[in-house]
């Protein structure tokens, strides 16, 4: 497995790994799947604000490479309108079903760490379901802390839903 930069090639693979659990999970507070020209809208907005997109990447039986996650960080709270929070960015990784436990999420996350530091951010912050335990487990296992719980604060298939979250001071900021 490798993770390294993603490019507009990537959206496809991209849009499929975060539709994949819309229908079924409370990952994703929406219930429309995204299509392929709304996916690649949000990484050209990404680039034009120098935000990264990673994407982990495996071999496959015929030494094909496929895309089993990405990860990245956008603004926090409108950092764009209101400068008070430039240093500080929001997180999204995601990671194919079937690479669950292999180790492609903490990569993407170390990696998005390293550019965040890079970049000059201060904390980067994780918002996540509340009934996501896995995923609060995992930012834990990273360093992140939780820092509020928001009740109710979503709804999907008919029943609200508390937002938890979590920050990470980010090492030498």
């Amino acid at each position: 497995m490798r993770v390294r930069a993603a490019t507009r090639d990537d959206m496809d693979a991209v849009r499929g790994i975060y539709n994949a659990l819309i229908p079924s999970s409370t990952v994703a507070w929406t219930e429309v799947l995204q299509t392929l020209d709304e996916r690649v809208a949000w990484f050209d907005a990404q680039e034009a604000r120098g935000h990264p997109v990673l994407v982990a990447e495996k071999m496959v039986d015929g030494g094909d490479l496929v895309v089993i996650g990405f990860a990245a960080y956008g603004d926090f709270r409108g950092a764009g309108r209101w400068p008070g929070y430039r240093f500080t960015v929001e997180n999204t990784v995601h990671v194919a079903e079937e690479a669950w436990g292999t180790g492609a999420g903490r990569a993407l996350m170390e990696a998005l760490i390293d550019l965040a530091v890079e970049q000059g951010m201060h904390v980067m912050v994780a918002a996540i379901d509340s009934d996501n335990d896995v995923s609060i487990t995992f930012h834990e296992r990273l360093g992140f802390v939780e820092v509020g719980r928001m009740p109710e604060v979503g709804r999907k298939f008919d029943r609200w839903l508390d937002l938890v979250l979590m920050q990470l001071l980010l090492p030498g900021t």
